[in-house]
């Protein structure tokens, strides 16, 4: 895992007051990495144009230029002239040596962004607006320094400096970014970096199920019960995803005939030997109201989806210790609003995806909420982890209902609600990535199929 923050400024300061580490220091450790990519993955007499802002993020990139000048064909385009104390600095610095400056912005081998950093907020002027747009439709490999301008850049690669930032992982940002790497600023990431509740979760975090003990038997590995609900097809898909990842047993439990899999099992009761309820999922109207409390009539752990967050029983949920939600942004919308903490629409969700995480799990801290979306975000009291493995693939009916298997199969197992969460949603991202498909074409069943290869 690595560490998330909201901002960095304060990490900066800590180099300055702690380590003696002048603003000048780090500028120029932030160059050298952006000049150390470079200088590895392009032919020297490449061309090179580093569009800057006028602000300290500009710095970075004049510095970049007066680094590469010797070896590279390097050009400097001002989105805004230099203002700053060190952009004023750096441009001096960099036309001492006989860094060139150009009024257009030209075609080049690679295009460095460095108009504004993680400081900048609001709208750009129409002006420096379309000049991303025009950088943006430069062919020409694309690094950001530090984030891409505003998001809007679309950058190849971000190098982004000392510490990842939070904002680079809301959903709206990931088709600027390109991959992500981190540059020193004169301490490793281990010094300059502090604790954080925020994690990025990586791949070889995800902890399989295992069976390590040999004297054992289904019964062993948990039963799972699933509420069969209007779309059947929903509960199915989600059951067989659970038996896949390792679920002893799964019944449905529904009150209408239907045909399923002869790997699974059918009952108009929850079972009594079962360990964990997964509820939702194709829901529709299939279970009156008191069908419903009978089936929650009970402590054990839960996985709530789909239709029951527009549902008044949300609320009776939201009381058990045991529980994983797993909405989707429209549905976290009707749940913030249904559990009086914020009346808001999609939009307004997905600009600030940490802060309502935060508010809820702070008002229901034992609940373990998974908040869906290109990057997943996983929150629990006063923690929250992100998985941005997640791919265009994904954008399928039924895929949602595979995830809420796996994680109800970890809590039939005996996994914690964090735990299973977690390792759920990697588990559901990496089947993904591994698919040898075109993205467009997974399916649900590729993803159950993909379970047994991770």
């Amino acid at each position: 895992m690595q560490k998330l923050f909201d901002e960095v400024a304060s990490l900066d300061k800590r180099c300055y007051d702690e380590f003696f580490l002048s603003e000048d220091i780090l500028m120029e450790h932030a160059a050298n990495g952006i000049a150390a990519y470079i200088r590895n993955n392009f032919k020297k007499n490449s061309k090179i144009v580093i569009v800057c802002g006028s602000g300290n993020n500009g710095a970075d990139g004049i510095a970049l230029s007066r680094l590469l000048h010797a070896d590279y064909d390097v050009y400097l385009f001002y989105a805004k002239k230099p203002a700053s104390k060190m952009a004023l600095l750096q441009q001096k610095r960099a036309l001492a040596i006989g860094v060139r400056e150009s009024a257009e912005l030209e075609s080049c081998d690679v295009l460095v962004d460095a108009i504004v950093g993680t400081g900048f907020s609001g709208e750009f002027s129409k002006e420096i607006a379309s000049i991303i747009d025009e950088m943006n439709a430069l062919n020409a490999f694309k690094i950001a320094c530090d984030i891409p301008s505003g998001y809007r850049f679309l950058a190849d690669i971000t190098l982004t400096m000392g510490a990842l930032k939070k904002s680079m992982f809301l959903d709206g940002s990931k088709d600027a970014l390109g991959d992500i790497r981190v540059v020193d600023l004169g301490v490793s990431r281990d010094i300059y970096e502090r604790d954080s509740n925020c994690k990025l979760l990586d791949l070889d975090d995800l902890r399989l199920p295992s069976r390590a003990k040999k004297d054992s038997h289904k019964g062993s590995y948990g039963h799972l019960a699933i509420a069969s609900g209007q779309m059947s097809g929903a509960g199915i898909m989600s059951a067989l995803s659970a038996l896949r990842f390792g679920s002893g047993l799964v019944t449905l439990v529904g009150f209408e005939k239907i045909e399923i899999p002869h790997t699974l099992m059918y009952s108009h009761e929850v079972p009594q030997n079962t360990t964990a309820l997964a509820l939702g999922m194709g829901l529709g109207a299939e279970f009156s109201a008191q069908e419903l409390e009978k089936f929650l009539d009970n402590a054990l752990p839960l996985v709530a989806d789909a239709d029951i967050f527009h549902m008044q029983a949300v609320l009776d949920i939201l009381k058990r210790e045991d529980v994983v939600l797993t909405p989707h942004a429209k549905e976290f919308v009707s749940l913030l609003k249904r559990a009086n903490i914020a009346d808001i629409a999609v939009d307004e969700l997905q600009k600030e995806r940490f802060k309502y995480v935060e508010m809820f799990c702070k008002k229901y801290p034992h609940v373990t909420l998974l908040l869906k979306g290109a990057n997943v975000i996983i929150g629990k009291d006063s923690e929250c982890f992100v998985n941005p493995h997640g791919t265009q693939a994904l954008a399928k009916g039924g895929s949602g209902d595979v995830l809420s298997g796996l994680i109800a199969s970890l809590l039939s197992q005996g996994y914690s609600p964090l735990d299973a969460a977690m390792n759920g949603s990697l588990a559901h991202t990496k089947a993904a990535l591994h698919y040898s498909g075109a993205d467009y074409s997974l399916t649900p069943d590729d993803l159950i199929e993909g379970i047994c290869k991770l």
